[in-house]
């Protein structure tokens, strides 16, 4: 079936290296899938990374060889890796919340962010030196640049976690339906 690689040998790390790429970087979107529950993205991600696999590593056992197929498949692996963590971070899947804790009024920040169409709960805390406001809200990854520059610009001095979470139920999530207004979230 891959009679062309014997025609080309010096394809044939070409071909390793690419075909690494993708299912490395398969393999990191599937890990991803599989923590955050999803049922049936993670199989079929899953599926298309072992038909590469197989394809890639019975090309290495037919050419057992060639030193450059097994620097052309560890060259692979590590660039998947690179490019699988870049895809993650621009796709943005999922769910996190940003818990902020400032000596400002948090009201204030609660109210920015409901006008911006992201939910939010304040609670008041005490600090180790200073009483401080606590605002929680879960946000989609894909929106997580832009309230922490809503944060940085209500205080630049707040201090603020995120924490990467499975799932969500319930609540104001920055979801516009088409009216524009945010909606329940589920």
């Amino acid at each position: 079936m891959f009679e062309f690689l014997d025609a080309y040998p010096w394809l044939l790390p070409v071909v390793i290296f690419f075909g690494r790429i993708c299912d490395v970087t398969l393999g990191t979107l599937r890990i991803i899938f599989v923590s955050k529950g999803e049922r049936k993205k993670a199989p079929v991600v899953g599926f298309f990374e072992v038909l590469i696999w197989v394809f890639i590593i019975s090309q290495i056992f037919s050419h057992a060889n060639s030193i450059m197929a097994y620097v052309a498949f560890a060259g692979g692996y590590a660039c998947g890796n690179y490019i699988g963590m870049l895809v993650e971070n621009k796709i943005a899947f999922g769910f996190v919340m940003l818990r902020v804790y400032t000596n400002k009024n948090g009201q204030q920040l609660s109210q920015i962010l409901h006008q911006n169409n992201f939910g939010s709960t304040c609670i008041r805390g005490k600090g180790a030196i200073l009483d401080v406001d606590v605002i929680e809200t879960v946000i989609t990854r894909k929106a997580q640049q832009q309230v922490k520059t809503i944060i940085d610009d209500f205080d630049p001095d707040a201090f603020y976690v995120i924490e990467d979470i499975r799932s969500k139920q319930k609540g104001i999530f920055a979801m516009h339906s088409s009216a524009g207004h945010p909606r329940q979230g589920k």
